[in-house]
């Protein structure tokens, strides 16, 4: 545990600064009828569950890729079958979106974080993970670095999962659909925790989920199709197409240390993949997992 405390520390302090976005600004509290609330003159967003309703909100932004950087700190104590969901996504049948979940548990065991990639309207590509660390003590820090290239999920910095443009290969990747940034806190007994066979307890509620530290390097959809990229606000591009004014993130990739930095978060800390699940493919595992992901 002090190796890992240390790693992250080491990468926190190398990582980019952007002041903290403010919530009035960037975002609507969408659903939830008051369980909602941004404080803290925007600097603090709660979300609240109870046996009546959950509640949501979105981004007032679409994006067409970006560093997008979150704090959260999770319902503590029992939040079995609550789901805080904190995703990208377009509109309609054939969207796109780039998911993290994370499924409630009773009292003293661990969150699920659970990972998705929609590609035109195409999920079930579910990596999940044990955290290293309680998510309800403390504000940590979810990224999705989402480029032409690859899409990177990251905890406090450190990658977990890196789904590749392999389009070369026949692979669909998002890359056209401009997306807003979501999340919701929402009761998902049905199938949440351990596998719906344990309920939410009402006695509990409410729950409540918080967020702070809200950063946004990204490439932000404008009208016309354009994009408008980074600081140089007034550089617009077609969507898809390259964005000269985006941060280095627009090329990043992850070199050999980081990925071996991802190769053991996975062999410690991932508890289901699918790609290692053909029972669930009866025409066989998705092609992209005979290629290394």
């Amino acid at each position: 545990m002090a190796r890992v405390s240390l790693l992250l520390g080491v990468l926190l302090a190398c990582s980019a600064t952007l002041a903290a976005a403010n919530f009035n600004q960037e975002f609507d509290i969408t659903w939830g009828d008051g369980r909602g609330k941004i404080l803290n003159n925007g600097q603090l967003l709660t979300l609240t569950l109870d046996q009546t309703s959950g509640s949501g909100f979105q981004s007032k932004h679409e994006y067409l890729f970006g560093k997008i950087d979150m704090q959260l700190k999770l319902v503590p104590g029992n939040s079995a079958g609550t789901v805080t969901a904190y995703y990208l996504s377009s509109q309609g049948n054939t969207h796109d979106e780039i998911d993290f979940e994370f499924l409630g548990n009773v009292t003293g065991e661990p969150y699920t974080l659970h990972t998705n990639v929609f590609t035109q309207g195409q999920g079930q590509r579910e990596q999940q993970f044990r955290l290293w660390f309680d998510p309800t003590k403390e504000f940590h820090t979810y990224s999705i670095l989402w480029n032409p290239k690859h899409v990177i999920f990251m905890v406090d910095d450190l990658p977990i999962r890196d789904f590749r443009n392999l389009e070369s290969k026949g692979i669909a990747f998002p890359k056209n659909q401009p997306m807003r940034l979501y999340s919701s806190l929402w009761n998902a007994d049905d199938w949440a925790t351990q596998g719906g066979r344990v309920k939410t307890d009402w006695s509990h509620a409410p729950f409540s989920a918080s967020y702070r530290g809200f950063k946004a390097d990204a490439c932000v959809a404008v009208a016309g199709g354009k994009t408008r990229c980074g600081a140089s606000v007034g550089t617009e591009g077609s969507a898809g197409a390259a964005a000269p004014a985006a941060g280095d993130w627009y090329n990043q990739e992850l070199d050999l240390t980081l990925q071996q930095r991802m190769r053991w978060v996975q062999r410690k800390y991932m508890i289901y993949n699918y790609c290692t699940d053909p029972k669930r493919y009866q025409q066989g595992l998705p092609a992209e997992c005979s290629m290394q992901q």
